[in-house]
């Protein structure tokens, strides 16, 4: 019997990507506080974007849109890698974080990778 994902938050790139997400919000809670209106809300927003793109198109009906939507997120998780590198250039964090995150988000780019194979393979 085929196991069907009937929601957004029962995939693995989502469940992964809400980690990242989750890990994002508490390295930031540690930066200067005047970076609240730069690099902290840069990190989260484009964090968040990579979930919220993932559950967005899983929602779409048509495969092109699920698609769009699937390589939003994968973007989203590139500049996460770009702010977390000038996070650690202007020693925000330190490279054992950057490492870890460094990691997190290519476990996520993979993921949201057979996502969108699986859709191209739908069509």
């Amino acid at each position: 019997m085929e196991n069907k994902i009937k929601n957004f938050y029962e995939l693995e790139a989502w469940q992964e990507g809400h980690k990242l997400v989750l890990d994002i919000y508490k390295i930031t809670a540690g930066f200067p506080l005047d970076e609240r209106f730069g690099v902290i809300s840069q990190l989260r927003r484009a964090s968040s974007s990579i979930t919220a793109n993932i559950a967005e198109g899983f929602d779409r009906y048509h495969f092109n849109d699920k698609i769009r939507f699937y390589y939003q997120s994968r973007g989203s998780v590139g500049e996460v890698q770009n702010f977390m590198m000038l996070s650690c250039d202007l020693k925000f964090i330190d490279g054992q974080i950057l490492d870890e995150i460094m990691e997190k988000c290519n476990i996520v780019r993979r993921l949201i990778n057979g996502l969108i194979r699986s859709i191209e393979n739908q069509k």
